[in-house]
């Protein structure tokens, strides 16, 4: 379709390897657990599919290792539709790969190996140029090596291309480097980190992102789970958008579905308070199913749940 959202990726991959668990075992202590599963992952990729399953065309920018792994998850997402021309071999290494624990209240926990991730570097963001300027928003994450996800900020500056940031995993960022970010999305624990400011509400929150808006950041957007999502920016003021409510089955990638669902929405809709809305709804939709990706509806199946 001709008017199909573009929406560029520019991060990781990860092969999901998710337990079920009762309870967390001890130092030293064996435990059994109920289930095990195998899923595709990473931040990148599980954002890029959220955003493509809702009926964007988007384009992949990222590096898989050269095992068993690395081929299969190529055709994932070219079975999905998503771009794989700028999807990379990197030699003799392993493909990034996440251990997650899920606990009977679906609570997660997860480790990330970041494998060929940390290949993934800024001339891969160069040799994608021409393609990622044919987009309308480019998404990145932190599980890429930092030089990388600031060459791409700059990238999006520099050729007026809004940028999403996703700053997860939590880590000490540059701020110099993140003030062209369009939309900073962190949760409670990444605003925390970020800012220096301690997060333990809405109204934490809300004065941890004012002090970066008040240092140049353009917008923040907080992802507050069960209370919602809290927008705070220069020209777009304030929003508090309510959660949608529905009993969680497995909360493993609802901030992912929520960051692949806010971008297509604002290309789509224009209303980035609409846009919040809409992902509010998409990633509670995504907690209904057990895994990441394929807990992510399609366009046809999130207009149903509505």
């Amino acid at each position: 379709m001709a008017d199909q959202p573009k929406i560029a990726v520019i991060g990781s991959n990860m092969m999901d390897l998710i337990t079920r668990v009762d309870r967390m075992p001890r130092t030293g202590e064996t435990v059994e657990a109920p289930a095990f599963d195998l899923g595709f992952g990473g931040k990148g990729a599980n954002q890029a599919v959220a955003a493509a399953r809702l009926g964007a065309e988007v384009l992949m920018v990222t590096r898989i290792g050269d095992d068993l792994f690395g081929p299969a998850y190529r055709d994932n997402f070219e079975r999905l539709g998503i771009d794989t021309r700028h999807v990379a071999t990197a030699p003799g290494t392993s493909s990034g790969v996440a251990p997650i624990f899920v606990d009977a209240d679906a609570n997660n926990s997860i480790l990330i190996v970041k494998g060929a991730n940390n290949f993934l570097s800024p001339a891969d963001v160069d040799r994608a140029a021409a393609d990622i300027m044919k987009c309308g928003v480019i998404i990145l994450q932190l599980e890429v090596p930092l030089p990388t996800v600031y060459h791409a900020v700059e990238f999006g500056a520099k050729n007026g291309i809004p940028v999403i940031l996703n700053p997860a995993p939590a880590a000490k960022l540059d701020f110099r480097a993140i003030r062209d970010v369009t939309y900073l999305v962190p949760n409670e624990t990444e605003l925390e980190a970020i800012s220096g400011l301690p997060v333990a509400g809405v109204d934490d929150a809300r004065t941890a992102a004012r002090s970066l808006v008040d240092q140049g950041l353009a917008n923040v957007l907080v992802t507050l789970g069960a209370r919602g999502a809290l927008l705070l920016g220069a020209e777009t003021g304030e929003f508090l958008a309510p959660p949608h409510e529905l009993r969680p089955k497995d909360t493993t990638g609802a901030g992912d579905a929520f960051i692949g669902s806010f971008a297509y929405h604002l290309l789509t809709l224009g209303d980035v308070r609409k846009a919040i809305t809409m992902a509010n709804r998409y990633a509670a939709a995504s907690t209904a199913k057990t895994g990441t990706q394929k807990s992510f509806p399609t366009a046809a199946e999130f207009a149903a749940l509505k």
